[in-house]
């Protein structure tokens, strides 16, 4: 089989991460932060900077990142992050986040959200922080106060249109910028005439390609807007988008469990793969297509599963 061996930087790990999350395996190696399964390559990132490429997509996996290694840190091209002012965390920002992207049932829900300069401390005080680092409990009681304070937009993107735009063509980075864009826009008319001093997407993409996946569009938002990796640690508001953006996710689990009749899980695993299963067996195939995105890996696991009963 063959293989190849990368060394990356923690931030490219993390992007790698991001990047591969719809192609989760859900079992990780010891000492891995993500496995990856795609048609024919399967990535596993370790924590100590190595990435290990298998198969025949081996050769053109590594070539995406080989750019990125840490062996050449000095032929890296400055990243937007790095390009922020200095007193970037103390501004009145818009931060923009996504939930959803890498759990095989569930929408995938936008947030972007608008924190004043003079709100910042208040939003520290009660705890906002990265939405991975809190219980869904945590989520649902910060979620409640910050949404009484500060203005947002909110998009949800149900699977069935989901399932449409991806049978259509349509990578996840193309949907999920559409989404970012809509809900910038969304906001930026709802706070008039107040204006951000800047907006930070919470990166996904490069932002040549981000605006690449716009094209066509009537409206692009373009205004200031940053990008960096770890935006949560950036500022605040992306913080605050991540947590109403999470809010908003558990919120439509909870429904979609409700029509299950079962608790659906979240994340990409192996417990998704017997809930998928499940759902399959009790609501026919075609059910997926309301609950999930069918283009998973889970879904041919699900299927494995059924047959082996």
């Amino acid at each position: 089989m063959s293989h190849t061996v990368l060394t990356v930087t923690n931030r490219t790990l993390e992007e790698m991460k991001k990047y591969y999350e719809v192609h989760a395996t859900g079992k990780l190696p010891t000492g891995a932060v993500f496995a990856a399964k795609t048609a024919n390559c399967s990535i596993t990132g370790y924590r100590s900077g190595k990435v290990l490429f298998q198969g025949k997509g081996a050769g053109t996996e590594t070539a995406r990142w080989s750019g990125e290694t840490a062996a050449a840190p000095a032929k890296k091209k400055n990243t937007v992050a790095n390009a922020l002012p200095a007193n970037f965390h103390s501004l009145s920002v818009i931060g923009s986040d996504e939930v959803g992207t890498g759990d095989y049932f569930g929408p995938i829900t936008v947030v972007a959200a608008f924190v004043k300069k003079e709100q910042i401390a208040a939003l520290q005080a009660i705890g906002v922080q990265d939405s991975k680092n809190l219980t869904d409990a945590q989520i649902i009681n910060l979620a409640k106060r910050i949404v009484q304070v500060i203005p947002y937009s909110l998009l949800i993107l149900h699977n069935e249109k989901y399932n449409e735009w991806q049978m259509q063509g349509m990578s996840q980075g193309k949907i999920k910028a559409l989404l970012h864009n809509q809900a910038l826009i969304k906001l930026h008319e709802k706070i008039l005439p107040d204006r951000p001093e800047a907006v930070l997407i919470d990166q996904f993409a490069e932002k040549t390609t981000y605006y690449r996946y716009l094209n066509g569009q009537k409206r692009i938002f373009q205004e200031n807007v940053y990008f960096s990796t770890k935006g949560e640690s950036v500022h605040i508001a992306v913080a605050a988008a991540s947590i109403i953006a999470r809010y908003a996710f558990v919120k439509e689990m909870d429904k979609l469990s409700k029509q299950a009749g079962f608790t659906i899980p979240k994340g990409a695993g192996s417990q998704v793969d017997v809930a998928a299963a499940r759902l399959i067996q009790e609501k026919g195939e075609g059910a997926l297509l309301h609950f999930t995105k069918r283009h998973f890996a889970n879904t041919e696991k699900a299927k494995r599963l059924i047959n082996r009963r």
